[in-house]
């Protein structure tokens, strides 16, 4: 690897510490990935197989593999690269480092702050139909939520990963009764078959375009995997734990969304589901814990949906920060954001400009919109990311890999193949969001020429 990296922690005069053990690093990849979409979701891809459960049900594990694929890779990356900034790193060695600028402005600008924005405007709106609310009213609990948790993750990674820990927890423990209670109480006998109902002949090519346009559905649910390894130099071991914990989280999370979608049948008819997608009322999940649990089967997800959106939010200000901390060490943005607090050992400028970004953005945007910016952003550097395990086998062939994907070089290329044809699905799905991901990083390498005039002209007139 390219001896005359700046990335190296040697350079700081206060480093990170390292305080996330496996059970941290797989709660930080659940605490994102598990949000409130669970009790909805399954809605989104009911429709796009033509309410077909068998077929549903098939595209929630491909989701998981695809994005289990994805972790192989990603834990290969992390374990022979263990830096704060994860992508961003990853990006810049196979590459150039202006590559692994742009995921990093991106995020900065649109998908980290606006991922965070979305869902500090999405916990107080589930609220909304229990208690009366403004549109000013949810604003405003958003941006306290922004600045708080901000403030608590600012005293120490070692504070926030309990948080972490403690919410990630609480919000399993609703979510397994639920799903327990379904199935054991359940009285449907649901069609798994994988022929869509009621559609007449359809083509072996029509299912097949079915299960990759509902696939990327689930993709949403399993969005956030990738971010633990922007934290890979604040873990334990990260040589063992960063590659257990994204094969542990995934895998899990897999198990659970499979589960839970087939709890729903279980207890929901299936012209019932169809009548109520129709009619709008997308989540089945609160339907279903209201038919098992009665009364207060509504308060229980209530309480699920607020825990799992509090400890996505938390997990994603703990994260992000870390790329733009690595942009910054690389010397082609803010030099304060490069530094670490004397006592805290965590990225305050980072952290605090953040929060400020994330509340202009919650200001400035309603739910839909911030939901429709963030899609599209990251999937043309999660296919790099991939891209990058071959090019780093190639480039640094002596490199120490302390956990190799397994399966190579099949399971890369099926990896790269999946998230590719992913990706050009939503831009023929929604070409203007797909338009705007690729717009901002586009910004980001005009930006990191700016600052590598100015770097450049500094070192000459050293």
């Amino acid at each position: 690897m390219n001896s005359k990296s700046n990335f190296d922690a040697t350079v700081n005069e206060v480093g990170f510490k390292k305080e996330i053990g496996l059970f941290g690093g797989v709660s930080i990849i659940g605490g994102i990935m598990i949000g409130s979409g669970i009790f909805y979701l399954g809605s989104y891809v009911l429709e796009r197989t033509q309410m077909s459960m068998g077929l549903a049900l098939l595209c929630w594990i491909v989701g998981g593999i695809v994005s289990l694929l994805g972790g192989l890779c990603f834990a290969e990356l992390g374990a022979s690269c263990p830096k704060s900034g994860g992508m961003v790193i990853y990006l810049d060695e196979a590459y150039h480092p202006v590559v692994g600028y742009m995921f990093g402005f991106t995020s900065w600008l649109l998908s980290g702050a606006g991922s965070i924005a979305a869902l500090a405007i999405a916990l107080p709106t589930a609220l909304r139909g229990y208690i009366s609310l403004s549109d000013f009213t949810i604003k405003g609990i958003a941006i306290a939520l922004i600045i708080l948790l901000t403030a608590y993750n600012s005293m120490g990674i070692k504070q926030g990963t309990i948080l972490q820990n403690v919410s990630m927890v609480a919000k399993l423990i609703p979510i397994i009764i639920i799903i327990l209670g379904a199935i054991v109480l359940g009285k449907q006998n649901p069609d798994l078959s994988l022929v869509p109902t009621g559609s007449g002949d359809v083509s072996f090519s029509a299912i097949i375009g079915m299960i990759a346009f509902a696939t990327v559905a689930t993709l949403w649910a399993y969005e956030g995997w990738t971010n633990l390894n922007s934290l890979a130099e604040e873990m334990k071991n990260p040589a063992k734990n960063l590659p257990r914990a994204l094969l542990i989280g995934i895998g899990a999370i897999t198990v659970i969304y499979t589960l839970f979608n087939f709890a729903l049948y279980k207890v929901l008819p299936h012209g019932e589901i169809v009548s109520m997608i129709e009619s709008g009322n997308l989540y089945l999940g609160t339907e279903v814990a209201k038919r098992v649990f009665g009364g207060i089967g509504g308060g229980l997800v209530l309480v699920t949906m607020i825990i799992a959106m509090f400890s996505a939010l938390n997990g994603m200000i703990i994260a992000f920060p870390r790329n733009y901390y690595a942009m910054a060490k690389e010397g082609h943005f803010f030099k304060s954001y490069a530094k670490l607090h004397p006592k805290y050992n965590v990225p305050t400028t980072s952290l605090i400009w953040q929060a400020v970004i994330a509340t202009v953005l919650v200001l400035l945007r309603n739910l839909d919109q911030l939901t429709s910016l963030v899609v599209f952003a990251g999937m043309l550097f999660n296919v790099l990311c991939v891209v990058a395990v071959i090019v780093y086998r190639k480039k640094f062939p002596t490199l120490e890999r302390p956990y190799k994907a397994w399966g190579y070089p099949v399971t890369v290329i099926i990896s790269i193949a999946l998230f590719a044809g992913l990706m050009i699905n939503t831009l023929m799905e929604d070409p203007f969001t797909a338009l705007i991901g690729l717009i901002v990083p586009a910004m980001g390498a005009v930006v990191y020429f700016i600052f590598d005039r100015k770097l450049k002209a500094e070192k000459n007139r050293v």
